[in-house]
């Protein structure tokens, strides 16, 4: 398998994307995975028209910074020239990519009409796909589902539409928005949007391991994979699935010592972003599943117990000392370096 593919003029080198997710893919976590070898991974979903109203917590999911191959920002909305305007702000930004959402099955995002509720109105989404490619001179591109329901599967008329529109490639999750995350992703299905474009279709859904990884390109015909909720705790994983698509090598999960390192160095990028207090409560979740995700040999009850415990700390010193101490790790360093980013005085300072 070729190494890379294109979205428009931008060269995607690889074909292991990590998907856009809310409260996942933060500025901290897409440095951190692209460090570690991804070579896709898009920003949070971005409400259009906060960004252009400039609303704090909004412009943070849009956040670009150093060490990312490429910037990928997600615009969700309903309103054609919000999502315009989202886009011109997403270019201004370094936005190498500006991605459509259709796909979001939440109820608060399909409550307003956006999300997957577009594939619904298949005329509204078209207005908000001329209105965005008219807008950018980056390539635009579309996450979506199979359809609303089984009676409405409409990925593939939808997908021939974008292309006809100028959209560049499209992801398609195997699911409906009304299976939210149930049953099991159909990558079969995927397989009717190949053929009804020409563009690249990326498919997403229930792809963890390598052998799913070969059995949903093969099944859906598609010229890259998007992962989900497989990189919960795993910030690797891209890595490791593009290695074992390239040459077959099977990469070991990282080591006591190295998992140990990749979570300080998680938690401290995400204080140093978002400020010592937010920061740390960010990180929480991100530190649950690392614990959770963690291979150390202990019953299940035994790991929830570790993750309550671990994720109720207020302090980054007691949660690298309690890391440690879970995996039998050294901790002076980044007890040290902790220490001196986050003391009272450095909390101050910056909270000015």
């Amino acid at each position: 398998m070729s190494t890379g593919f294109l979205i428009g003029d931008v060269t995607i080198p690889g074909r292991v994307l990590m998907a856009p997710m809310t409260g996942i893919t933060d500025l901290p976590f897409r440095q951190l995975a692209c460090r570690l070898g991804a070579a896709y991974v898009a920003t949070e979903m971005v409400a259009s028209a906060e960004l252009a109203r400039g609303r704090p917590d909004v412009m943070r999911r849009a956040a670009v910074g150093d060490g990312l191959p490429l910037t990928v920002i997600q615009l969700v909305g309903r309103d054609p020239a919000a999502m315009a305007q989202g886009a011109r702000m997403a270019e201004a930004a370094g936005a190498d990519i500006v991605d459509l959402n259709f796909g979001c099955p939440a109820k608060e995002v399909t409550g307003s009409a956006s999300g997957s509720a577009l594939m619904r109105t298949p005329d509204l989404a078209g207005r908000i796909m001329t209105a965005v490619v008219a807008a950018t001179s980056r390539p635009v591109t579309v996450k979506m589902r199979l359809g609303w329901d089984d009676a409405s599967r409409n990925a593939a008329e939808l997908a021939a539409r974008a292309e006809d529109l100028g959209v560049k490639a499209v992801t398609v999750h195997g699911r409906t928005r009304q299976q939210f995350y149930t049953g099991h992703a159909d990558w079969d299905a995927i397989a009717a949007v190949k053929t009804a474009v020409g563009i690249p279709v990326i498919v997403n859904g229930d792809i963890i391991t390598a052998d799913q990884a070969r059995e949903a390109l093969q099944k859906s015909g598609a010229d890259a994979l998007m992962l989900g909720r497989g990189v919960y705790g795993r910030p690797w994983l891209a890595a490791h699935l593009e290695r074992a698509l390239r040459d077959g090598t099977v990469l070991t999960e990282p080591e006591a010592a190295e998992r140990f390192d990749i979570v300080v160095d998680h938690m401290r990028a995400s204080i140093a972003f978002y400020g010592p207090g937010l920061g740390l409560k960010m990180f929480r979740k991100h530190l649950g599943w690392y614990v959770e995700q963690a291979p150390w040999p202990a019953p299940a009850d035994d790991r929830r117990a570790a993750k309550g415990r671990i994720c109720r700390l207020d302090d980054p010193e007691a949660v690298v000392q309690a890391l440690a101490d879970l995996w039998h790790v050294p901790a002076t360093q980044h007890l040290r370096n902790v220490a001196v980013e986050f003391s009272p005085q450095v909390a101050e300072a910056a909270s000015i």
